[in-house]
């Protein structure tokens, strides 16, 4: 088994993808970083100080502006009371919701990357995976070796287990240096507030705990990989099942594409809350933004991941250990 998990890792290596993913993720986080220093800019010029207090303030006076408008839809006004709700309570407990650093840049670049970015780099490993040996028509010589064909596939996705590892690895190692060239590697220990619960009456703080932003993170990176994966597996499934890796990640960008725009319009549609693409953001959970669907929580998120990476486990092995090669 090692040595055929060592074998796919040479051939992922040879194909140097994970290189270009990482200049991708480097190319974005500057970006990222670049946006991000100059909206500090402008609010600093703006209001004429940096203060985090003022700042939050004046967002606090915006969106209470904006809940005042009569052109905004319900939905959309019941996402900003919470929001003041939120900016309001940080204020009121003297903390800062974005201390100035490269590990809230961290935080911030994963959590809104975790529905889309991060699941489209994962996508470009999986899709490739099994499809390719079809491709190349080296799928044939690969399988009339002495070796069963579940382990053959449980090579591939172990390997795949190890490529979302790295791709999360890069990503946070990169953030957090190309960022703290601009905003500083301080910041590990700054305060943040978790357990924020969206009810039906709005924002429900009595489970809210304080948190160092080091643990807040390990636990956003755990969630971020877990997701990852889900997606990864998904798209492995189709690299069994399509012999085509450019069909195999054109179905899984439709659908990543198709769960971003259904998280803004499903909140009518109870059973959109099972489809895997409309639980991605299981970081908003931790942050207190009210759930694509009234009634979902973190748990039920997981849960419906796990049976989606769990089926297409079961998927991927059943049609690779059975269907005929030619």
């Amino acid at each position: 088994m090692n040595k055929l998990i060592q074998n796919e890792m040479m051939k992922l290596i040879a194909k140097k993808r994970l290189v270009v993913i990482a200049l991708i993720i480097g190319v974005l986080v500057m970006l990222f970083t670049y946006a991000q220093y100059k909206q500090f800019q402008t609010q600093r010029e703006k209001l004429g100080t940096s203060d985090w207090r003022t700042i939050l303030q004046q967002q606090i006076v915006d969106t209470t502006n904006r809940l005042s408008s009569s052109r905004i839809s319900d939905e959309w006004k019941k996402q900003l009371q919470i929001s003041l709700q939120q900016q309001q309570y940080y204020l009121d407990h003297n903390i800062n919701p974005s201390e100035p650093g490269a590990p809230t840049f961290m935080r911030i670049f994963l959590e809104n990357s975790i529905d889309l970015f991060i699941p489209l780099m994962v996508m470009v490993i999986a899709s490739d995976l099994v499809s390719s040996e079809h491709s190349l028509g080296s799928i044939k010589l690969l399988l009339t070796r002495p070796v069963k064909r579940w382990k053959v596939l449980l090579s591939k996705y172990i390997t795949l287990c190890i490529a979302v590892s790295l791709i999360i690895a890069i990503a946070g190692i990169l953030s957090y240096v190309i960022s703290g060239l601009v905003f500083g590697y301080k910041g590990w220990g700054a305060p943040i507030l978790t357990g924020f619960n969206v009810t039906d009456t709005g924002l429900n703080t009595t489970d809210v705990r304080l948190l160092s932003l080091w643990k807040f993170l390990l636990m956003d990176f755990g969630l971020v990989w877990f997701v990852a994966l889900v997606v990864g597996t998904l798209s492995f499934m189709l690299s069994v099942l399509i012999r085509s890796t450019a069909a195999g990640m054109g179905v899984m960008l439709a659908a990543l594409i198709s769960g971003a725009i259904l998280s803004n319009m499903v909140s009518s549609w109870q059973s959109a809350k099972y489809f895997f693409m409309v639980n991605l953001r299981l970081t908003d959970y931790m942050t207190g933004n009210a759930p694509p669907i009234e009634g979902m929580t973190l748990s039920f998120s997981m849960m419906v991941l796990f049976i989606w990476w769990a089926l297409a486990l079961i998927v991927s092995f059943t049609v690779f250990t059975k269907k005929d090669v030619y």
